[in-house]
């Protein structure tokens, strides 16, 4: 038994050592396997990231490539500096933030992120003077509280080296200069000025071995604390009261009386641009009509510090607005007046805004008036010819300030000089540039009146006396299709007169009566007057005699042409009534198939009324005419209670004894069935939701659904035809006006298919002249319009295409009523310069097999209809009976019966309940002048009868 016992103890430890060693082994290939998994994990993360990076390398060389055709694409810039920093390409990234900055200010991240990068590089010390260099230029394209503490934090790295601390001294009060009076970041730059002298206090302490021998040291260092804190006490700034408590626990004994009442005053001034200062906190960017009015109160307040502090937060808000530039470089201009500081914010306007021409030409200005030399005025005017100007004419303003500046040089008393050449040359070359590279762009020279052509001909012949010259470029404007104006004519002479001769001034005159086509009358005249006063009798015959066979000329002309377009007119006016003639013919083959239809349903109803009819004529009781009393005395009719519904659903009907009365019933209910009665007193708490679909189920629902959350409904009315069928428009009441004009704000939303029109419920009867259009009908630099799309293509197809060449703000796409495209749509770019570079390069472009046209959005002016006057007839003095009894109307139905409109001989026409005389068929034209005569119930059944 032992032995046994033994036996089957040493082949259970047997069996356990296997299952250890099956164990050991399936985790060292468990082991394995993990391992290989991770290498090939890592394999293919590593195929990724290079796939990735290969990825960015082709699209930085494409960035660059685009960037080497058009340098002016901000964009681009950016997306380059964010690949290249993403990559770690440092030397690279540093040379495209050199490139942008060239050409514009760099925003705030753009700048931190390159002046961190740069500091991590600075090794050497000229790197850190390298670095320096870079901080001076960041601070003066934006005011930037975070640059500036950046820069200064910076600095004092650099403080152990001789000069150090005045040197962090000196960037200190730099910062609370230009930024100090900032009312809710200005006070980081404060403490932080006053924590560095501080800290400098801290380390006087320390190193002093006496510190009754270096007291005169340490008491003038409080007392530049001390100074700080009260420069601080004298600005409004935000949280004052925080600063005014550091400084009575600073001073650790009571605070002077002065202090305390400079604090009060500070204090005050604060409370008045509180309001201001809350408004832009609470408003949304760009905060532009904010800014406006926040300068308006600084510009009446009269500080220029202040006046230009909020003038550059403003700017910072909103760098491509052009008008805000201009506005603030007038006012430093015409006030201020500091030529570094003056200069500085032109730079810096035409760098942010270069698309805009009135930047450019203050700018150059603004060099002459501060005396610049002449090479940076011309290098500023190079810059500005390849700014990229949106319109041909902004090139020929750019030229003309440049050629007034050049002319402005020239010095006249002598006869001839460099800045005389220079300024000849100027003009040649002007001309040149408008034929060749504006024409190239535009298709156009945008000088078509030759004005640059006409001021060096004034030049010539004024300042230079040399009117041979200045025939010579006359005879050259007059060549480019201007010889057909009369002004231009009139120019010439003028010139002549004043600086030429008699004689050239009447050869002038002659050729001006042969070749204009404007006003030939007017210059007729003038050639008279001059040979009035200059000619001989010779000379005033041959005037008149030309003259008079010029006006015979034109007179025959003009004559041809009032007939050609008479004969236009008569061809049109016959032409369409053919197509109305057809239309007549068509209609009536229509109505006669209808009839040929329904014609023996007709009959039996039109004999049924005939029995009745002639039974009420023999035993009529009573004769009673119309608007006296009831139409028959017999009748019967028998009232009913039931629902009156608002919308003509269900109206309370009346049993009708007799067919003819249950026809008149029918008429009246047919008539009430479509109105629906709105108080104009609530307009502005009611909307007229128009274009929705006929088939709509249940509008009253829809609209709740989609209206419901502007706010409290407080009634639907849905307006239904005699039939009952909705009309595709309704009446929203709200409880309040803002919720009404919350529901505006949905208009040409998207509902069934359909684009739902939500306007403001005006009464036209009142407003005649109110119309609802809300998009921009002026030109409008930021927008495209675009044509000639395929009307597959969707709003996301279109983003695609348009997002390569800036920042897309809104698309639309053009719809008709029922919301099927029509090939055409807006998109709205951030600024003028992605539009104006999306038009080059998209213009021409092929989406889907069509050939698109981009344009800037320039849409035509809207007619506005003129007002007639109520008391002039606005055509010719017709019978109404003519036209029928609802005038000129394109209905002629009348409530008369079936019967007697069908009559086949002519039957006077009645009229309210009238009928005159009988007029005969050839003088239709003629009214009846007699006192009508009243219908009585006798009348109609007599007319009922004679069919």
């Amino acid at each position: 038994m032992a032995t046994s016992d033994s036996e089957e103890e040493l082949q259970h430890q047997r069996m356990e050592e296997e299952d250890e060693k099956d164990l050991d082994e399936s985790e060292v290939v468990s082991e394995g396997e993990a391992k290989m998994e991770k290498d090939e994990g890592s394999e293919e993360e590593e195929d990724s990231s290079d796939e990735d990076e290969k990825e960015n390398e082709a699209e930085i060389q494409r960035l660059e490539e685009q960037l080497s055709i058009n340098a002016y694409d901000y964009n681009c810039h950016v997306d380059l500096i964010k690949l290249l920093r993403h990559e770690g390409e440092l030397i690279k990234l540093r040379r495209a933030c050199q490139k942008m900055s060239e050409l514009f200010p760099l925003s705030e991240e753009i700048w931190l992120d390159w002046l961190r990068d740069e500091i991590r590089m600075a090794s050497e010390e000229s790197d850190r003077e390298k670095v320096y260099e870079l901080f001076e230029k960041a601070v003066k394209d934006y005011i930037c509280p975070e640059i500036w503490l950046e820069y200064a934090q910076y600095s004092i790295g650099g403080i152990e080296k001789t000069g150090g601390i005045e040197k962090v001294r000196a960037v200190f009060e730099r910062a609370v200069t230009s930024v100090g009076l900032h009312m809710t970041k200005g006070a980081a730059i404060w403490e932080a000025y006053r924590e560095f002298e501080n800290a400098v206090l801290s380390l006087q302490e320390q190193l002093s071995p006496d510190p009754s021998s270096e007291e005169a040291g340490l008491q003038a260092q409080r007392q530049r604390i001390n100074s700080l804190f009260l420069r601080q006490l004298s600005v409004p700034l935000l949280d004052m009261e925080g600063t005014y408590a550091e400084y009575e626990e600073w001073c650790g004994s009571l605070v002077l009386a002065s202090v305390k009442q400079l604090y009060n005053k500070t204090l005050q001034q604060l409370e008045k641009y509180r309001s201001y200062e809350d408004t832009l906190l609470i408003a949304e960017p760009p905060k532009l009509s904010e800014y406006q009015a926040y300068i308006d109160f600084e510009m009446k307040e009269g500080d220029p510090l202040r006046i230009q502090l909020i003038f550059e937060r403003a700017i910072a808000e909103n760098c491509l607005v052009p008008d805000l530039w201009s506005r603030y470089t007038q006012y430093l201009d015409r006030q201020l007046k500091i030529k570094d500081l003056v200069l500085a914010v032109h730079s810096r306007a035409v760098r942010n805004c270069p698309w805009t021409v009135g930047l450019w030409k203050r700018y150059l200005l603004a060099l002459e008036r501060h005396d610049a030399d002449h090479q940076t005025v011309s290098d500023v005017f190079e810059k500005a010819l390849s700014a990229g100007f949106i319109q041909a004419w902004d090139y020929v303003e750019i030229w003309q300030a440049y050629l007034d500046y050049l002319r402005r040089r020239v010095d006249f008393r002598q006869d001839s000089s460099k800045e005389l050449e220079e300024l000849r040359s100027a003009f040649s070359r002007a001309m040149e540039y408008l034929k060749t590279d504006v024409e190239e762009r535009f298709s156009e020279s945008g000088d078509p009146s030759c004005t640059i052509m006409q001021n060096w001909a004034r030049i010539e012949a004024r300042h230079c006396n040399n009117m041979q010259r200045a025939r010579e470029l006359w005879d050259s404007i007059m060549t480019k299709g201007n010889a057909k104006f009369a002004n231009m004519w009139l120019e010439y002479c003028n010139l002549e007169r004043a600086h030429g001769d008699a004689q050239h001034c009447r050869k002038a005159l002659h050729r001006a009566v042969q070749c204009t086509s404007d006003y030939p009358e007017h210059i007729c005249e003038v050639l008279l007057n001059f040979e009035r006063i200059e000619g001989t009798l010779e000379d005033w015959d041959t005037a008149v005699q030309k003259t008079e066979t010029r006006l015979s000329r034109i007179n025959e002309q003009r004559t041809k042409a009032a007939e050609k377009e008479a004969a236009f007119v008569q061809k049109e006016d016959e032409r369409a009534e053919q197509r109305k003639k057809a239309r007549a013919d068509k209609k009536a083959l229509k109505k006669a198939k209808r009839d040929a239809k329904f014609g023996e349903k007709r009959k039996a109803e039109e004999r049924e009324e005939e029995e009745w009819d002639t039974e009420e004529v023999a035993g009529q009781p009573n004769k009673k005419t119309r608007g006296e009393g009831d139409y028959f005395a017999s009748e019967k009719i028998k009232n009913i209670d039931a629902k009156i519904g608002l919308f003509g659903r269900e109206l309370a009907t009346k049993i009708v004894d007799h067919p003819s009365q249950q026809k008149t019933v029918a008429a009246a209910h047919k008539n009430d069935m479509g109105k629906v009665l709105h108080d104009h007193s609530k307009d502005s708490i009611t909307v007229f939701v128009s274009n929705l679909s006929y088939s709509m189920d249940d509008p009253e629902d829809k609209m709740k659904e989609t209206l419901g959350k502007c706010g409290e409904i407080a009634e639907i009315r849905p307006v239904y035809s005699n039939k009952g069928n909705f009309r595709g428009y309704c009446y929203v009441e709200f409880k309040d006006e803002k919720s009404a004009l919350d529901a505006l704000k949905l208009d040409r939303k998207e509902i069934d298919g359909r684009p739902m029109f939500v306007s403001p419920c005006i009464d036209k009867a009142r407003n005649p002249e109110f119309k609802v259009f809300k998009y921009s009908t002026a030109l409008e630099k930021h927008k495209l319009f675009i044509s000639g799309l395929p009307f597959s293509c969707t709003k996301e197809e279109l983003e695609e295409i348009c997002r390569g060449h800036g920042t897309v703000k809104e698309i639309r796409l053009v719809t008709n009523r029922s919301g099927k495209p029509k090939g055409l749509a807006y998109v709205e770019y951030e600024n003028e310069t992605q539009a104006s570079q999306a038009v080059l390069k998209m213009d021409g472009m092929t989406v889907k097999d069509h050939c698109i046209k981009v344009a800037i959005s320039n849409p035509p002016r809207r007619n506005v209809p003129e007002k007639t006057d109520p008391n002039k007839p606005t055509g010719p003095m017709v019978p109404r009976q003519i036209y029928g009894a609802r005038g000129k109307g394109r209905t002629q139905l009348a409530l008369l019966p079936r019967a007697l409109v069908r009559q086949n001989v002519v039957a006077a026409k009645t009229e309210n309940g009238t009928f005159p005389d009988t007029v005969p068929a050839s003088s239709s034209s003629s009214v009846a002048q007699e006192t009508p005569k009243k219908l009585t119930n006798a009348d109609f059944a007599r007319m009922l009868l004679n069919k």
